[in-house]
């Protein structure tokens, strides 16, 4: 399928450090930038086709996000490492600082889409998910997916199919594919809801949400998502809540010289003692004895 992308983009203050690399493949566009913003910088962008934006760096701290107009301010939102954007849907962003970045951008056409996903899921299902945005800061080996999508898009060496096997993996691993139902399949969580999951516990600054918020999330009922949750992690939803804490409790006390005591009330714990207590259930000693290792080191 010969596919050229047609997307509406207005930027303001972003500068490109290297030549654009692209190549145009069965049904998509892979395009990859190394750039730079501006603090103050924006930019606006709006496609007929679904497509995927996969940074190489963390960009939370310096850009933010709206689909809103005028939405900056009371609805915006860090940039994630990887973004799928429907069909339609527009996108602004901002820069809060100034901010070098590379990116790999993915230009989908919606029927390439349907092509790939609806022998495996149905039609109903890859329509279903081919409408759910995407935002996730872990993009664990979606990562490594991109880079070596990359090489073939800036120096091809191989037959087309094995770039386009690499973007089947990557929309695969990334998009949020459900049953009819929307259920996830095999009683499990599918990998794009724990991205989801992961990435609105890491929002927020004490880590925590309700068991009915978590569900929420990942668009299923509390009683279903409890059930299929210990499935896939062999975790209850609040026992792997508090250790995704202690991972928040063990970066403050490694990057940050707040007490255990201000650490305690910054998670939500209810005092120091319970934030120790929990601690020494999962890190195996004290937040004191932990930090004095890693001081040591």
């Amino acid at each position: 399928m010969n596919y050229q992308h047609a997307m509406t983009c207005h930027t303001e203050g972003i500068k490109v450090l290297a030549p654009v690399k692209w190549r145009s493949l069965d049904g998509l566009v892979g395009v990859f930038w190394d750039a730079e913003g501006y603090s103050g910088a924006r930019g606006y962008y709006l496609s007929p086709d679904p497509r995927i934006v996969i940074f190489f760096n963390d960009v939370s701290p310096h850009i933010k996000m709206t689909n809103r107009e005028g939405g900056m301010i009371e609805h915006s939102r860090p940039m994630t490492r990887a973004v799928y954007v429907p069909a339609g849907v527009p996108l602004w962003t901002s820069f809060t600082s100034a901010h070098r970045f590379s990116h790999l951008d993915l230009h989908l056409h919606k029927d390439r889409m349907l092509r790939f996903l609806s022998p495996a899921v149905g039609t109903s299902a890859a329509l279903a998910a081919l409408r759910r945005p995407v935002e996730i800061q872990d993009v664990g080996a979606i990562e490594t997916l991109a880079g070596l999508l990359v090489d073939e898009v800036s120096n091809p060496a191989k037959h087309a199919l094995y770039a386009e096997s690499l973007v089947g993996t990557i929309v695969s691993g990334l998009l949020d594919i459900q049953d009819l139902g929307g259920e996830p399949q095999n009683g499990r969580l599918t990998q794009a809801q724990m991205n989801r999951l992961v990435t609105r516990v890491n929002a927020r600054s004490d880590g925590r949400l309700t068991v009915a918020e978590m569900a929420e999330t990942v668009g299923l009922s509390e009683s279903w998502f409890a059930n299929v949750f210990k499935q896939t992690t062999g975790k209850t939803p609040l026992q792997w809540q508090l250790g995704k804490r202690i991972d928040l409790a063990q970066k403050l006390l490694v990057e940050s010289e707040l007490t255990i005591a201000d650490i305690a009330a910054q998670l939500g714990f209810s005092d120091q003692a319970h934030l120790t207590k929990a601690f020494r259930q999962i890190a195996g000693e004290t937040p004191a004895a932990w930090r004095r290792v890693q001081q040591g080191r």
